[in-house]
């Protein structure tokens, strides 16, 4: 492997899952390496399983370590314009990421999805349906399974969800289709405004055969780095791979063909009726006949915290889409929502001073209470007549339930970061799943 010829000290910048994943995978080379970890916490998780032989740092980021490197493998969670990191890279030191090592290694075709929403969805069910065919599958990246760790599978095709952050890292990664979702405000504590943004995630489509883009937002588009790409467009409109009205419902399309009416799909909202159509559109265009795998797709429930029905139980659905941590994901939920009765939308926590003005529009069209609560629950007040401000997420719901009837839906969506009240948007998530499953009996 002429890659590693002349590297001899590799250093290892941030510990955790990834950091773990690659050290393992340095280990298993054909090459004697000199690996070191460093991590700028005091306490690195992870440090415990660390092979014998692996020297380790903690507390800082090592400067000597980082300038005798011959490469430097950096935590995507680390800026690049870290100044020990900037110093090396100044002085030639290569920096990358494990996305470009596993980019070294494999040789199997590979689907990557970034975006700034609905990622984790496509690339779990792209997955789901590839496995739904037959094929061995590895579905990993920045959801769930390290990439590197994916190798040991040798699978028939890999699936990846990429962040802007694993991007900027990678140059050498060969896709069979890159797919930019979409691009919402982000990330700029890391980023110089919204093109900067873009661009790390326009990365994707350096090395693809395919790029698959949203026809609604030039700026998922490739660039210059992404010329050889043939493109491809999904939308809302019939026309590639769209949607159409037929006899009041909804139809995933393929090119005029009709894939599968959307009220077979257990997926709830238009955005996901969207995730749906992109898996598709990636597996017809990696050569694979996503038609084996219908009945998958219509099963398909979502993936935990990303509107996922929980629970229905007397026509009344409720849906957990915790990880709607910002306003673009709940207008995402919101896009396209039909229901037969009345929406009850839980919004609040920490606003990170968000402007929810957005969400004004769209709720003034549905049929809607607007329960707030949690820390910044008061912003929410004035976007819909129907607001009322309850101290927790328990309250409103025990509150709302004698309300409810059937064909209203209880959804959690919102806007917000958990950390006033709950460890994370997962811990958030599991209580209120928790809770519609004790409060959805009750419902008369």
């Amino acid at each position: 492997m002429e890659r590693w010829q002349n590297i001899h000290n590799v250093v290892v910048v941030g510990l955790g899952i990834t950091g773990l994943s690659v050290v393992n995978h340095l280990q298993k080379l054909p090459h004697t390496l000199c690996i070191r970890v460093m991590d700028s916490r005091t306490q690195a998780p992870g440090a415990s399983e660390l092979p014998d032989g692996v020297e380790l740092h903690c507390g800082s980021f090592n400067q000597q370590w980082l300038n005798e490197a011959d490469l430097v493998v950096c935590n995507p969670g680390i800026a690049l314009a870290t100044p020990e990191i900037d110093v090396a890279r100044q002085a030639g030191v290569p920096v990358v990421g494990d996305i470009e090592l596993f980019a070294w290694a494999n040789t199997k075709p590979v689907i990557a999805i970034t975006g700034s929403n609905g990622k984790s969805t496509v690339t779990d069910l792209t997955g789901a349906l590839a496995k739904a065919t037959g094929m061995s599958v590895g579905v990993g990246g920045n959801i769930g399974v390290p990439a590197l760790d994916l190798l040991t599978m040798d699978a028939d095709l890999y699936v990846l969800e990429l962040s802007s952050f694993q991007l900027e890292t990678t140059s050498s990664l060969k896709l069979t289709v890159a797919a930019f979702l979409n691009l919402s405000e982000d990330h700029m504590d890391r980023y110089q405004g919204m093109s900067d943004y873009a661009q790390a995630k326009r990365r994707i489509f350096m090395n693809a055969e395919y790029a698959l883009v949203n026809r609604a937002e030039p700026e998922t588009y490739p660039d210059e780095l992404g010329t050889t790409c043939q493109i491809e467009t999904f939308g809302f409109d019939n026309q590639a791979f769209g949607m159409s009205e037929a006899q009041g419902t909804t139809w995933l399309m393929d090119h005029g063909e009709p894939i599968v009416d959307t009220t077979r799909l257990s997926l709830v909202g238009k955005h996901n009726w969207s995730n749906a159509l992109v898996a598709c559109a990636l597996l017809k265009l990696t050569g694979i006949d996503y038609r084996r795998a219908i009945d998958t797709l219509t099963r398909y429930s979502g993936l935990s915290h990303r509107c996922q029905a929980v629970v229905k139980k007397q026509g009344v659905t409720w849906v957990n889409d915790s990880k709607a941590t910002n306003v673009a994901s709940t207008l995402a939920a919101l896009s396209g929502l039909t229901l037969e009765g009345k929406l009850y939308l839980l919004v609040g926590g920490e606003g990170k001073g968000a402007d929810f003005s957005a969400l004004a529009d769209p709720l003034s069209q549905l049929n809607v209470m607007l329960c707030c609560f949690g820390r910044d629950k008061a912003c929410f007040t004035e976007l819909h007549s129907s607001a009322q401000q309850f101290s927790s997420l328990d309250d409103a719901i025990a509150h709302i339930t004698p309300m409810l009837t059937k064909g209203d839906m209880v959804m959690l969506s919102p806007a917000c970061a958990s950390f006033d009240q709950f460890a994370n948007f997962m811990a958030r998530g599991d209580h209120f799943s928790a809770l519609a499953l004790q409060y959805a009996p009750q419902v008369s």
